[in-house]
């Protein structure tokens, strides 16, 4: 076993701090990942904190990962030493359900293998990437394309397939009419891709200052929702909106901004459960649905693309003993637009 430095949440009341994890040698079919970078996600501070029940603690956060192969065990062959890699949101599964041979790992019928605060097949916890060292089987690792800078290329293997999956499957294309609901973490990557995709993207926020961001991001427009007539103004507008937000909000007023057959697609998830008119969805034969991240093979489609159109995440490097700060700092909405980890900083 490799000691490996870490930081962990002790309890949900209490800070992060630095820790020390085991890390197992690779056997035959896993690679060991030297850790260069990891994002910090909203759902880094919920489980750390115990806001969704059900947390293993110590609890080491972290699943936007990116790093180099370190060791490679002998059956794999998609990786070698020095390879750029990364892990996402899970590091197992089934394998045999009809989620995973179609390649949406992410719906196992048995539940996924979280890459934190989850238990692997030998029941052990699993510990996530504020840390420096990470071993996982090579069917769930990532191939990081050269063309992404690692630190950037981070908060992809979450905020960048949780926005690209569900513009992909509503088949998002040149000329379709798109809204993004919140400009965040996850926001500012759904209109990058949407716009990547030749989507026409408007931007819906409550803050007006976000305006300036929303157009350079490549938002074709933007509307204040804060301003109760723009729902009038858009109503009927557009052809797919995705909803980042995960404070409660008015499911039903961004309903109504849809066209006829328009779809709302929910990313973000309010801690408590929203009224849905079912009036608002008859009328104009509108659908409401949600979307969780996306699979193996679909994430790697995602980086592939964002290198293709160089597309990588805006974010503010941080050193790991900045964490509890950044958590600060996350809550208030003061980051554009993601916290990435150095871990050179665990020295």
């Amino acid at each position: 076993m490799l000691d490996t430095p870490a930081y962990a949440a002790r309890s949900a009341d209490t800070p992060l701090v630095p820790f020390t994890i085991q890390r197992r040698e690779p056997a035959a079919h896993e690679v060991l990942i030297d850790i260069r970078y990891c994002g910090v996600c909203h759902s880094d501070i919920h489980q750390a904190r115990g806001e969704w029940g059900g947390g293993l603690f110590p609890m080491v956060p972290g699943h936007e990962i990116v790093g180099v192969v370190a060791q490679a065990g002998s059956a794999v062959t998609k990786f070698k030493v020095g390879d750029a890699v990364g892990v996402g949101c899970f590091v197992d599964s089934c394998r045999v359900c009809a989620q995973c041979t179609a390649g949406e790992e992410q719906h196992c019928n048995r539940g996924m293998v979280g890459t934190y605060n989850a238990r692997d097949r030998a029941g052990a916890v699993t510990y996530g990437g504020y840390s420096t060292r990470i071993t996982v089987d090579g069917n769930y690792v990532l191939r990081i394309p050269p063309a992404l800078p690692l630190d950037r290329a981070a908060p992809l293997l979450c905020a960048g397939i949780t926005t690209y999956s569900p513009l992909k499957r509503h088949g998002v294309t040149a000329g379709t009419r798109v809204a993004v609901v919140g400009l965040g973490g996850l926001g500012h990557m759904g209109v990058k891709l949407a716009h990547a995709m030749g989507a026409h993207v408007t931007v819906l926020s409550t803050s007006e200052a976000k305006r300036a961001d929303a157009l350079a991001l490549g938002a074709d427009a933007f509307a204040a929702t804060a301003e109760r007539a723009t729902f009038k103004t858009l109503a009927g507008s557009f052809d797919f909106i995705l909803d980042t937000v995960s404070a409660a909000h008015d499911y039903n007023a961004y309903l109504s901004l849809l066209a006829f057959e328009g779809t709302l697609c929910l990313v973000g998830m309010p801690d408590a459960p929203l009224p849905v008119s079912a009036g608002v969805l008859i009328m104009r034969r509108r659908t409401l649905t949600g979307s969780l991240i996306g699979g193996i093979r679909e994430t790697q489609e995602m980086l592939d693309f964002c290198a293709q159109h160089d597309i990588a995440s805006d974010i503010e490097l941080i050193g790991v003993q900045q964490i509890n700060e950044a958590y600060e700092r996350m809550i208030r909405g003061d980051v554009r637009y993601r916290f990435v980890i150095d871990c050179a900083s665990f020295g």
